[in-house]
């Protein structure tokens, strides 16, 4: 067969001029990895998706708004025929095939010269399939092989040891929820220092050897304690450990990431950030509150309630919140509702205003209660809530009621 002769190999393609025929949904899933390659893409075609148009608007992708035509393909290095139309494929293969260009047929991929392979990427590896044209099958492999490697049961010998610390969101809760990058960073730590807040299920997949440092349990005060976690990460960092801080959200949403960050920085450690998903909208999302809502609001606020609007370290102006009419997500408010509720209301927020409570959002444990600003601190009281809960004020609070 002619898919068995494929030789497997990796193009140089940085400022190579690439042609690719044709706008549609085959050109919108190869133009971005031909553009993260570095090619000089010139793209023909009468019209084109919005997301390509979105890359022609950015300067990724050059556009000519046309029909294909002779010398499209002068000076081209790589060739990509992804139109409709099966005879314009063939000519633009047979140009090709003239010229001496690898051409890919989006259409009949036996007819071409090249094949796209199923691609996949973990941890600094390009994983590429061919399967002889049969698209699903390569991807399908590819899928399995990619997962086998993020599990951990398959094994590259010449692997470097990571150094250094991560700073790595784990999401709202659920483990489920931390991002591919921050599992397969834990899965390779020799250290892991864990918040409270971060998802416990992940710890019991660590291998036994793993040194896990619960930061919660640090006998000291606050100050204290981050100074101690500072320490921790640098010191084992140094040692050639490799540290995870595992993070309950996102790392650099009232999660003192950026503190660790300068301490590692000040101390030589080199330091990465893994991005999480922020309790502050993803605990919302799972009890159907859209944060903003075309519409109905038009912006959201996420505001620390570790202090009293009254307090002297409060950085927060409340007054100004107050007169906003969009979303209001309160972090660490539970214990103080009663004056965020009342000063929010001194300053214009209707007393009617929607308002919903979630504890421990996205685990089994999950509790929500829905009410209205002016009744929300006697209903936590009557509900019996307690931190960990995200506070939501505003009228995207309400729309789960119209379900």
């Amino acid at each position: 067969m002619h898919g068995e002769q494929h030789y497997l190999v990796g193009l140089d393609l940085t400022g190579r001029r690439v042609v690719v025929v044709g706008g549609g949904t085959v050109a919108q899933r190869r133009l971005p990895r031909l553009v993260a390659a570095g090619a000089v893409v010139d793209l023909i075609s009468p019209e084109v998706t919005p997301a390509v148009e979105g890359m022609v608007d950015s300067g990724e992708v050059t556009w000519h708004a046309r029909g294909y035509a002779d010398g499209d393909l002068d000076g081209a290095w790589y060739v990509l025929a992804c139109t409709s139309v099966t005879e314009v494929n063939a000519r633009i293969a047979a140009d090709a095939e003239e010229r001496r260009i690898f051409c890919v047929r989006a259409d009949i991929a036996t007819l071409g010269t090249a094949v796209t392979p199923a691609v996949g990427r973990h941890d600094g590896l390009l994983l590429g399939v061919l399967a002889g044209g049969e698209h699903r099958r390569s991807a399908r492999v590819r899928d399995s092989l990619v997962s086998a490697l993020r599990d951990g049961t398959a094994v590259d010998d010449h692997h470097e040891p990571l150094a250094g610390v991560a700073l790595v969101g784990g999401g709202p809760g659920d483990p489920d929820l931390i991002t591919v990058r921050g599992r397969r960073l834990l899965a390779r730590a020799d250290v892991v220092v864990a918040d409270r807040l971060a998802p416990r299920e992940l710890l019991d997949d660590l291998p036994p050897h793993v040194e896990v440092v619960d930061a919660s349990k640090i006998p000291y005060g606050r100050a204290a304690s981050q100074d101690f976690i500072n320490t921790t990460l640098v010191e084992n960092a140094k040692a050639g450990k490799f540290v995870v801080r595992l993070k309950g959200g996102d790392p650099y949403v009232f999660g003192r990431g950026f503190e660790e960050l300068l301490a590692c920085a000040e101390a030589g450690v080199p330091v990465s950030v893994v991005p999480g998903i922020s309790s502050a909208f993803g605990v919302p999302a799972m009890v159907d509150i859209p944060v903003t809502h075309r519409g109905v609001a038009h912006e959201v606020v996420v505001v620390s309630g570790h202090v009293a609007p009254d307090d002297e370290r409060s950085l927060v102006d409340w007054t100004a919140l107050a007169r906003l009419r969009g979303t209001l997500v309160i972090l660490m408010g539970v214990e103080r509702s009663r004056a965020f509720a009342d000063v929010l209301m001194a300053g214009g927020r209707p007393v009617d205003t929607p308002v919903s409570v979630i504890q421990e959002g996205t685990t089994r444990t999950q509790r929500v209660v829905r009410s209205t600003l002016d009744k929300v601190a006697d209903d936590i009281v009557s509900e019996n809530i307690r931190p960990p809960a995200i506070i939501v004020v505003g009228t995207v609070a309400g729309l789960a009621t119209h379900l």
